[in-house]
């Protein structure tokens, strides 16, 4: 997936315009763009917040004063095409200048969420909403697909088993969802439906529980700093480790830390009193 954020041009001069891969965009802010199929017809559209515009591929297209702080979002073939089951090669999506979707606007404000943030989540955050964009595109616009399948069950214990091992192997890689589908043999869109349906979560959501849950044992060694639990679990800043935590487990690190410490201590005091009791009745 590509990301791009654009602010609005002073510039007046009408540009033409050809892209080659299949992208879309999103208003942040209210404002207007001039589109148009030749120079000296150009349309002005205007937006709010949240509107989209799925552009034209191969095609080329003239843009005029662009007065809109907008992000453009390039999704890959291979997420469209695993989408459509590679039924027809690269895919078709019908172009519009102005559309309102609002599951695919939620989309993109959590890419911008992420991107403002220096994309702490990792690559298979992208991917995991990528290929939801995807679905959403090729359902809505591909100007010729199938439904997208819907599969029965889920993966079965020995997949399920080989993923959580590679999960446990690579937690401090980047782990993106193409190695883990890989992994079980699975194209992308296959394995992501499949994985959510036995264990109803998502990839990315699995793995950031898992990191969690090896992060909550580091805390627990009596010389644990939560910097180096942090770049131990995966994570790219202590910030973004701090706010996961917090949002899964109630606390931050070093609170949840500072707790068990604490009553480790009062556990170590009563055994010791209760031990000095004996001691004493003894004697």
């Amino acid at each position: 997936m590509k990301v791009e954020r654009f602010s609005p041009d002073p510039e007046t001069e009408p540009r033409h315009w050809v892209r080659h891969d299949q992208a879309f965009a999103m208003m942040l802010r209210p404002g207007s763009i001039e589109w148009g199929s030749k120079r000296c017809a150009l349309e002005k559209f205007v937006y709010t917040a949240g509107d989209l515009a799925l552009c034209d591929r191969h095609v080329g297209e003239w843009v005029g004063r662009m007065n809109v702080t907008h992000l453009q979002i390039g999704i890959s073939d291979t997420a469209l095409m695993a989408c459509s089951d590679g039924a027809y090669g690269e895919v078709e999506l019908r172009a519009s200048r102005k559309f309102i979707e609002p599951r695919l606007s939620a989309m993109v404000s959590a890419v911008h969420a992420e991107m403002v943030a220096g994309f702490p989540s990792g690559r298979l955050f992208l991917d995991s909403v990528e290929q939801a964009m995807a679905v959403t595109l090729v359902n809505g616009h591909a100007v010729r697909h199938r439904p997208v399948q819907i599969y029965r069950g889920g993966l079965g214990s020995a997949r399920l088993r080989r993923i959580k091992e590679l999960v446990r192997a690579k937690m401090e890689d980047d782990l993106s969802l193409d190695e883990m589908a890989q992994s079980v043999g699975l194209s992308t869109a296959h394995f992501a439906r499949m994985f959510r349906k036995s264990t109803g979560a998502t990839p990315h959501q699995f793995v950031l529980r898992q990191r969690l849950e090896r992060a909550k044992a580091m805390l627990r060694a009596p010389d644990a700093r939560v910097l180096d639990v942090a770049i131990a679990c995966g994570f790219k800043t202590q910030q973004h480790f701090a706010q996961a935590f917090r949002e899964i487990w109630g606390v931050s690190p070093t609170e949840y830390r500072q707790d068990f410490v604490g009553s480790e201590a009062t556990c170590s005091c009563e055994v010791c009193s209760e031990d000095a009791s004996r001691l004493v009745i003894a004697g």
